[in-house]
């Protein structure tokens, strides 16, 4: 089923989040307290909410998007390229533009969006932060009423787990034991938040986001199969 998949039909993303605000401070005390009981099971006894806050990035609810990055393929004859681009700045302006490339250029029912965890974290988090910010969802996004065979989603993880649904494996272990060049080589997920609020280099982090699409790129290729993108035929735009 896999290989039957036209790949120039395929929107490959990550997205990069962080808290909504730098400190939680910002917090009013509603949230405060809501924040306190979201995460009260996940704290260990040594962290307060406040000292916990620095991972608000995770929910949708506490957290926003900074940067989308999506890339795809493009065949002219036996020439492959995959172009990237990013999404990035004001939530609310970068939410809108991803959904103008989902309703101009992929919008037909056979295009589909692929993303490494991307059902568990990626494709509900864009989707809950369009709602919170007023943005009606886009067709791709819009899950309701939909059978399971109709969901234009592509998970490179669900791939991965060959039907063992406990199992999970991240981004950066997939990558190496593909032999698949890492996208982890400056930063992490993890330090995100500090590259965005502390050392405010968006360049940096657009970097990051668009290296991690061309690494689900590349695993759905060697799920394939199929020859791995080399550097020439990758291109930002």
């Amino acid at each position: 089923m896999i290989e039957r998949l036209n790949l120039e039909n395929i929107v490959f993303l990550d997205i990069e989040t962080v808290p909504l605000y730098k400190d939680y401070n910002e917090l009013d005390d509603t949230m405060k307290t809501l924040w306190a009981e979201k995460t009260k099971y996940l704290r260990k006894e040594d962290y307060t909410p406040e000292a916990y806050y620095d991972r608000a990035g995770i929910w949708a609810e506490f957290g926003k998007i900074v940067c989308i990055s999506v890339g795809y393929f493009k065949y002219i004859g036996d020439h492959r390229m995959f172009r990237t681009t990013s999404f990035y700045g004001e939530e609310n302006i970068l939410l809108k533009e991803f959904k103008n490339l989902l309703e101009t250029h992929f919008n037909r029912r056979d295009h589909l969006l692929c993303a490494h965890n991307g059902k568990e974290f990626d494709f509900p988090y864009i989707a809950r932060r369009m709602i919170i910010n007023g943005i009606t969802l886009p067709y791709k996004l819009n899950l309701f009423g939909k059978k399971p065979w109709e969901i234009p989603h592509i998970d490179t993880l669900d791939l991965w787990k060959f039907g063992d649904y406990k199992h999970y494996t991240s981004l950066k272990l997939l990558t190496s034991i593909l032999g698949i060049p890492s996208p982890k080589d400056d930063i992490d997920g993890s330090q995100v938040r500090n590259v965005f609020y502390e050392e405010n280099d968006i360049d940096r982090i657009i970097i990051y986001c668009e290296k991690d699409t061309v690494a689900i790129a590349q695993i759905l290729l060697r799920l394939r199969n199929e020859e791995l993108l080399q550097d020439h035929e990758i291109t930002s735009v």
